[in-house]
């Protein structure tokens, strides 16, 4: 029998519209043992996570991820209304970071896996790895019990290379997106979602991509701009009905120099702004500028800042590029900044919570148990923000682990620890009047000594 603690069975139900009656059932168990599990993530490892590996045939759990009719989007948007909702201000702007992550597997009949730059390599020689590569958007939130920002990770998209015909073209494959286009995807899902609300997507110089353009009213890009961008002054206006020559307008203006020649150059006017960014407040000169990407954007008109430190006024630390022409050049530093959260969240994602353990080879099973165990993740935080929470966590852990003398916030591996907590608390009841066998003793001893509680 499964046993989900009430809080959390709250948050589960609310993907009732997403499944089958027996389908939910068993989204419920595997989500309970993803969370309860300690050592291996895989699909089996959530099975017994649920204690129910000696009650449910395995093939019940496989078939979830390989044959089951869901959508990991569906999901992903149902979870990000939950968060808005209940974690946001009415009509505050979503902050979405958008990158993607590398998931090492082994195996050459794995769906989708292919030899990928590992960026988190500490060698040369281990640059280059063998896995899945997803793009990921998050919501960033602060929370109120946490000095950092969090990012929650709600939608994903399993990214392959070209085939080779269309990279012999250098033409897009319209089975295999690129990671910009998978990216803009999901921005105009989040923005289609919550129409009431500005929706500023953030990414590295990989998502500053033309795929972007002509984006929905309430959504932007801020990227960081290549070095070799070319760039060009906004269309100049058409002159009167009288003066009009033949020929088409012009859809660009001239030719600006290249970013560091405009860095460099004296009559480049510097103005001081005061940012926070990644925790420090710092001093910083900025420029900015609007233009025209054409080759990316069109004639679309985008915000270039350039960043100068000013410890080196000597050309320029690293130049933005934002389809949002409202905000001011801080604001726009300041939101590039933002993105570091999702970085947190892969780590945390991949060395505590065992995101990227299964085992699975099939396309629907690849494609879905990933965003099953970020979703998870997300669950987790969501839950211990609005249930599990409570001033004394910090003071507990500390009289346990006094060494930790300047801890004053809970961590991931805190929230994680109290839902395991809960959810063992809850598959046993102390209200029984039979006397517990020393087995069931012993079991629920090892799960809380593996829950390291």
């Amino acid at each position: 029998m499964l046993c989900v603690p009430s809080s959390l069975n709250e948050l589960l139900l609310l993907f009732a519209p997403c499944f089958t009656k027996p389908t939910l059932q068993t989204f419920r168990a595997l989500m309970v043992g993803q969370i309860a599990q300690p050592r291996l993530r895989c699909v089996t490892g959530m099975l017994v996570g649920a204690r129910l590996s000696t009650v449910w045939h395995h093939a019940r759990a496989h078939r979830f991820f390989s044959h089951a009719r869901w959508c990991a989007d569906e999901l992903g948007l149902v979870l990000s209304g939950v968060i808005v909702e209940r974690l946001l201000a009415p009509g505050q702007p979503l902050v979405v970071p958008i990158d993607d992550t590398l998931l090492k597997r082994r195996g050459r009949k794995v769906f989708g896996c292919f030899w990928h730059h590992d960026a988190t390599a500490n060698s040369r020689k281990g640059s280059v790895a063998w896995g899945n590569n997803f793009v990921t958007a998050g919501i960033n939130v602060k929370l109120p019990f946490l000095e950092r920002t969090v990012c929650m990770l709600v939608l994903f998209g399993l990214w392959r290379p070209r085939r080779p015909e269309y990279a012999k073209a250098n033409k897009p494959d319209p089975e295999r997106p690129s990671k910009p286009r998978l990216a803009s995807d999901m921005l105009r899902l989040l923005a289609k979602r919550f129409p009431g609300r500005m929706i500023h997507g953030v990414g590295d110089a990989a998502y500053a991509s033309g795929a972007f353009a002509d984006l929905p009213e309430n959504a932007t890009i801020t990227s960081r701009l290549r070095v070799d961008a070319a760039l060009s002054e906004l269309a100049p206006p058409r002159p009167p009905e009288g003066q009009r020559k033949q020929g088409r307008p012009p859809k660009k203006g001239a030719r600006l120099p290249k970013l560091d020649q405009i860095a460099k150059n004296p009559s480049t006017q510097w103005a001081a702004a005061t940012v926070t960014r990644y925790g420090k407040t710092e001093q910083v000169m900025l420029h900015a500028f609007r233009c025209l990407w054409y080759d990316a954007f069109g004639q679309q008109p985008v915000q270039v800042v350039m960043i100068q430190d000013t410890d080196k006024p000597c050309g320029y630390e690293l130049a933005l590029i934002s389809t949002d022409l409202n905000a001011t050049p801080a604001q726009l530093v300041e939101r590039y900044a933002e993105r570091w959260p999702t970085e947190v969240a892969y780590e945390e994602a991949k060395e505590q919570f065992g995101v990227g353990d299964a085992r699975n080879r099939a396309e629907q099973a690849v494609t879905r148990t990933v965003p099953f165990q970020f979703l998870a993740m997300t669950i987790t935080i969501l839950w211990y923000a609005l249930h599990g929470h409570h001033p004394d966590d910090i003071h507990e852990h500390r009289r346990r682990s006094p060494w930790y003398l300047t801890k004053t916030t809970p961590s991931f591996a805190d929230m994680h620890a109290k839902l395991r907590r809960t959810i063992i608390a809850a598959q046993f009841h102390p209200g029984q009047a039979r006397t517990p066998r020393p087995a069931e003793i012993a079991e629920v001893q090892q799960a809380w000594a593996a829950a390291g509680l």
